[in-house]
């Protein structure tokens, strides 16, 4: 068989998972503290038999884009906005600690303070509960302050503080919960430096004009590999008509 069909194959897939970056981000183009994911080709050693310098060029993922979402002001107390660099620690499904900077903050019908998914947000003890609690507020530390089921609205506490880290992004990954935690599977350090501001969102950091862009000519490097792959089969036709007239 025509080696010419591997090549455009291997291209044709390549630019498929290309594809596929470019498809979740504009996806998450409207995800509350959604970071867009980075994608390059390189080239990596074909394994088995064979010549050593045989390179395939592989579509990889490189990492987030870290760059900061528009902050939007919703006026909503629970809801925070990271300023700069920084993250909400949260309790994964499997029990253990993420990260994330969505702070479309929930509370439960028990009390509990959670981001949009459920995922219970961690304070300086464990899971924030605000039972029996009015308005809240939280302040630009990420403590958060309300009154007292009961009290008058003169009567506020600070009942906990949300922990707001700021790991190396370099040392961090996105697990299958969509949230991101360190690579070491360890838990990062409160950072006092993290501030939010109360009352906004973050919005996602895609430029969908530029994903739009990218996936136009990952589609045109896409039908480029499959007209390949057409003239290859073109040609092998050809050629046996060639060998059967002789």
């Amino acid at each position: 068989m025509d080696r010419s069909l591997y090549l455009a194959m291997t291209g044709a897939t390549q630019m498929m998972r290309a594809q596929e970056v470019v498809s979740n981000n504009l996806a998450n183009a409207s995800t509350v503290g959604f970071k867009s994911e980075l994608s390059a080709f390189r080239s990596l050693p074909v394994l088995g038999e064979g010549l050593p310098t045989r390179v395939n060029a592989v579509a990889v993922g490189v990492g987030q884009d870290q760059g900061q979402g528009a902050t939007t002001s919703t006026g909503r107390p629970l809801d925070v906005a990271l300023n700069g660099s920084g993250w909400i620690a949260v309790q994964s499904p499997d029990g253990s600690e993420g990260y994330t900077r969505a702070g479309e903050l929930q509370l439960t019908s028990a009390g509990q303070l959670t981001d949009a998914k459920g995922n219970p947000v961690l304070g300086s003890s464990g899971p924030i509960s605000l039972a029996d609690s009015e308005h809240i507020r939280i302040g630009e530390d990420g403590t958060i302050s309300a009154v007292p089921a009961g009290d008058g609205p003169n009567t506020v506490a600070a009942l906990d503080q949300i922990r707001l880290v700021n790991p190396d992004p370099a040392g961090m990954i996105q697990g299958s919960d969509g949230l991101m935690h360190l690579a070491d599977g360890g838990q990062a350090e409160v950072d006092p430096g993290v501030r939010v501001t109360s009352g906004a969102l973050e919005s996602s950091n895609v430029n969908a004009s530029a994903e739009l862009v990218k996936m136009i000519a990952l589609s045109r490097q896409y039908d480029m590999q499959i007209k390949s792959i057409k003239s290859a089969e073109d040609n092998a036709a050809a050629a046996t008509k060639l060998l059967q007239s002789n």
